[in-house]
């Protein structure tokens, strides 16, 4: 199975820029190097801040963009979008108790995308009515289940980001730590960096995002820090035993070369390419 994430896509009134890149031109180019290069993708999802401000005019401009993909496309809302305006585009996307969760089956499991929007505020929230439905979701999953969210459930050691990862961690931790036997992978956003780790014993991970990136800055007390490092997009490729999560970093304009061969016979002196 192969699935793609794109995250914190940032898209704005066109011509603006964040960070000095235009998020909307870069956005269609992380779109379309992923279903040209990965046509055979079974989803495609998007974890949030798929807005700048929640203006209604980026949902309809994404609602166009992505209605062209060859590669089925999922959509997890951030703490830079908001709620109503979202689901007055995409009325589809809001389940029964008006959250934009979401249940897609895989050809390898089922993903759970959740809704970890709160309210006037940056940091997520995950309250006992999406609780429980995690939980009866994940009761209820035939074989295993990918998460799929926005904000990030465990520190990062970044005390400005750590002030606006999930708050209800430790609750949605519980519920994580009850189903972990079949929970593969989780993955998730909101960072702007690329992280990989455990929560309660299940793996998760994060690219950097298709626009702006971070930077893991330890000693920053007050702000979150930004870079010029390349724009990105994650490949995920699952099995019956693995996931191998893929950062892949279509903002690189540098060459790429093939060289060096992985047949040991060929490494030779002086005939190795290096």
């Amino acid at each position: 199975m192969k699935l793609l994430q794109l995250t914190d896509i940032h898209l704005t009134t066109p011509g603006e820029t964040i960070g000095g890149r235009e998020p909307n031109d870069n956005f269609k180019k992380a779109l379309d190097h992923a279903v040209t290069h990965h046509p055979d993708a079974d989803a495609l999802v998007i974890t949030g801040d798929l807005s700048d401000w929640g203006d209604r005019a980026d949902y309809l401009r994404l609602k166009d963009l992505i209605a062209a993909s060859p590669v089925p496309v999922s959509l997890c809302i951030g703490n830079h979008d908001e709620r109503d305006v979202f689901v007055s585009v995409f009325p589809e996307r809001v389940d029964e108790n008006g959250f934009v969760q979401s249940v897609l089956d895989l050809p390898g499991g089922r993903a759970l995308l959740l809704d970890t929007w709160g309210p006037n505020s940056h940091a997520g929230y995950y309250c006992d009515v999406r609780l429980r439905w995690l939980d009866a979701e994940l009761a209820a999953a035939p074989g295993p289940v990918f998460l799929f969210m926005h904000h990030n459930p465990v520190p990062t050691g970044i005390a400005p980001m750590d002030k606006i990862m999930l708050q209800d961690a430790g609750a949605f931790g519980d519920v994580v730590g009850k189903h972990k036997a079949r929970i593969r992978h989780i993955f998730h956003g909101h960072c702007h960096l690329p992280l990989c780790g455990s929560f309660h014993g299940v793996p998760f991970s994060a690219p950097r995002g298709t626009n702006h990136a971070g930077w893991p800055d330890f000693g920053n007390g007050g702000n979150l820090s930004a870079s010029d490092l390349h724009e990105s997009y994650a490949v995920i490729l699952a099995d019956d035993t693995s996931v191998m999560v893929h950062m892949v970093e279509y903002g690189y304009r540098g060459e790429i070369r093939r060289e060096g061969s992985p047949d040991y016979a060929d490494w030779n002196r002086l005939t190795m390419v290096r």
